[in-house]
C-alpha cells in the first residue's frame, strides 16, 4: 500500500514537471503576438533591457506583464478560469459582472469629486474661450446604471445616476444638460445596450438623439423613415473580451440607413482620407464590430452634408457618439467631431476659426468620470 502511495506521488511529480516543461518549451518556441483578438487590446512587448530600469524595477515589472500577455493558450487559460469561477458561484471577473438574462455590465468606480470639478472647470474655461456657441453636454448612464436587478445580489456599485445629477447642478446654467437617464430607462425592456459589449445599440442611440432633437428644437426623423438592417448577430464586444466571461449569447447589431438617400462626406482629417458612407463595414469582418460606425475613434473627422442651412455642430466625444451622429446629418451642414483622446490642437481656436454655433458633448458617464483628456479642452 505505502509503495503504491509513495509510485503515485512520484508519477504526478514527473506529470506536473513533464507539463511544465512542455509549455515553458511551447512558449519558448512561439511568436510573440502584438494583438489579443478575444481581449481586443495590444499585448505587452519584450521591454528593453538597461541597468537603470532594472535597479528602479521596472524592467521586473514589464517582463511579467511580457510574460503574462504573451503566455502560451492564454486566451484558452482565461476562458478556462472563468469557466471554473462561474462553477463556484462567482459573477465577477475583471470590474464585469455576470448578470441575469445573459448581461455582462461593467462596474462603477465612483470618481474623486475634486476630479469632477475639474472637468467642469474646463467646460466653463472652453465656454467663456468660445461665447458665441450654443453648447449642450449628455452624459449617458451605462447599463449598470439602468439594469441594477440584473447584477448579482451581492454585488455592490457606485450611484452613477447620482453623480450625474452633480453634474448637471454644478453645470453653468447657459450650458445645457441633455438628460436622457429617464428616456432610456423607459425603454429598458428593449434592446438598447448591448449584453457583451460597454455601449449602447443604435436604438439606444436613437432615444438619446430624440431627447437632443427636443432641447435644441430640431424636428426629428421618425423610426419609421430607415430601413433597420442588422448586419451582424454574432458580435462579442469589450466586455466579453475584458471579463473572459464566455457561454453566453452574442449579441446583434443594427445600422438605421435612411429610406431617402443622404448625400454627404466624411473626411478623416489627420489620416487625409475621404469617404461617402459612415459605415466601415469590413470592421463586422473583425473583432471590434463597433467600429462599423465612423470607423472607429479618430482625432477629428469632418462631415459635409447636403443640409443648405449652413449650421454647424462640434461633437466632443468618446465612442458612445459614433452611433448617435447618423442621426444628425439631416439637421446641420457640416459636423466636426472631435476625440480629445487623441486631438492635440488649440480647440478653441478651431471653433472661432470655423464659426460654429453649436457644441454636443456627448460622453457614456463612465468615460467622462475615469478619462483625463476632457481636461484639454482648455489647452
Amino acid at each position: 500500500m505505502g509503495y503504491c502511495k509513495n509510485f503515485k506521488s512520484k508519477l504526478l511529480a514527473l506529470l506536473l514537471l513533464l507539463f511544465i516543461s512542455v509549455i515553458a518549451v511551447l512558449h519558448l518556441l512561439a511568436a510573440d503576438r502584438s494583438f489579443s483578438e478575444s481581449e481586443n487590446r495590444m499585448l505587452e512587448q519584450l521591454p528593453h533591457f538597461s541597468l537603470k530600469a532594472l535597479l528602479s524595477g521596472d524592467f521586473t515589472a514589464d517582463f511579467e506583464k511580457y510574460v503574462s500577455d504573451q503566455f502560451v493558450f492564454r486566451d484558452f487559460w482565461i476562458g478556462a478560469k472563468t469557466d471554473a469561477d462561474r462553477l463556484l458561484g462567482k459573477k465577477e471577473s475583471n470590474g464585469v459582472y455576470l448578470g441575469t438574462d445573459g448581461y455582462l455590465i461593467q462596474d462603477v468606480i465612483p470618481p474623486a469629486e475634486e476630479d469632477v470639478r475639474a472637468k467642469i472647470e474646463a467646460i466653463h474655461s472652453f465656454d467663456q474661450a468660445t461665447p458665441e456657441m450654443n453648447k449642450y453636454v449628455m452624459l449617458v448612464p451605462t447599463a449598470a446604471a439602468l439594469y441594477k436587478d440584473k447584477l448579482p445580489k451581492y454585488a455592490i456599485i457606485g450611484d452613477q445616476e447620482a453623480y450625474l445629477k452633480k453634474v448637471k447642478l454644478w453645470l453653468n446654467p447657459n450650458i445645457r444638460f441633455i438628460d436622457v437617464f429617464p428616456s432610456l430607462y423607459a425603454a429598458r425592456d428593449q434592446p438598447i445596450y448591448y449584453k457583451t459589449d460597454h455601449h449602447w445599440t443604435t436604438k439606444g442611440a436613437y432615444i438619446a438623439y430624440l431627447e437632443l432633437c427636443r432641447q435644441m428644437r430640431l424636428t426629428p426623423q421618425e423610426e419609421e423613415e430607415f430601413n433597420i438592417q442588422q448586419v451582424t448577430d454574432i458580435f462579442f464586444g469589450s466586455l466579453y473580451s475584458k471579463s473572459g466571461f464566455r457561454h453566453v449569447q452574442s449579441d446583434r447589431l443594427e445600422l438605421y440607413l435612411p429610406k431617402d438617400q443622404e448625400n454627404y462626406t466624411v473626411k478623416y482629417v489627420d489620416e487625409e482620407k475621404t469617404t461617402d458612407s459612415l459605415y466601415a463595414m469590413e470592421q463586422l469582418l473583425r473583432k471590434d464590430k463597433y467600429a462599423v460606425f465612423l470607423n472607429g475613434n479618430h482625432a477629428r473627422i469632418h462631415i459635409k452634408t447636403a443640409n443648405p442651412s449652413g449650421r454647424k455642430l462640434l461633437v466632443v466625444k468618446d465612442s458612445y457618439a459614433n452611433s448617435l451622429i447618423p442621426f444628425l446629418l439631416k439637421h446641420f451642414s457640416e459636423i466636426h467631431v472631435i476625440d480629445l483622446r487623441y486631438y492635440e490642437e488649440d480647440l478653441a481656436s478651431f471653433v472661432n476659426e470655423q464659426g460654429i454655433q453649436d457644441m454636443l458633448l456627448l460622453y457614456n458617464a463612465n468615460t467622462f468620470f475615469e478619462d483625463p483628456s476632457i481636461n484639454n479642452l482648455t489647452e
